[in-house]
């Protein structure tokens, strides 16, 4: 049953992911590019380079371009740090699976120290009889 439930919510959620690639909103591309002055998302920035790329976001959405096609074009005028989130290939990989290594060891760690003191506890109580 679960599988089914798991099914059907990707199945309801991929179209909308396409749909967000093919038909991007300006809200939903103002907070995934940063300002290259200001360093804050394009959605929270009134800095005049902002404004140019929101109007410059405003006219290619008009014209039909995609997501991906309006970032390229970005990063191709002012750099990769224009981008709010790093990519998910090459070096910029890193920053996205080291947290989740972090994260992930830390819980075997804790899990470990949990054990060995759970274990201590129960050896140092006397046993009644």
């Amino acid at each position: 049953m679960r599988v089914v439930v798991v099914l059907v919510l990707v199945l309801a959620l991929v179209p909308a992911a396409l749909a967000s690639e093919a038909h991007p909103t300006q809200g939903e591309l103002e907070a995934e590019l940063v300002c290259p002055t200001c360093k804050t998302t394009l959605d929270q920035s009134n800095a005049p380079v902002a404004l140019r790329m929101k109007r410059f976001i405003a006219a290619r959405i008009a014209a039909g371009d995609s997501k991906s096609e309006i970032k390229d074009q970005l990063v191709a005028q002012f750099g990769k740090g224009v981008l709010a989130a790093p990519e998910k290939e090459g070096f910029d990989l890193l920053a996205w699976v080291v947290p989740l290594v972090g994260l992930a060891a830390g819980a075997v760690v804790l899990t470990l120290l949990l054990w060995r003191w759970t274990r201590r506890a129960d050896e140092e109580l006397p046993l009644l009889e």
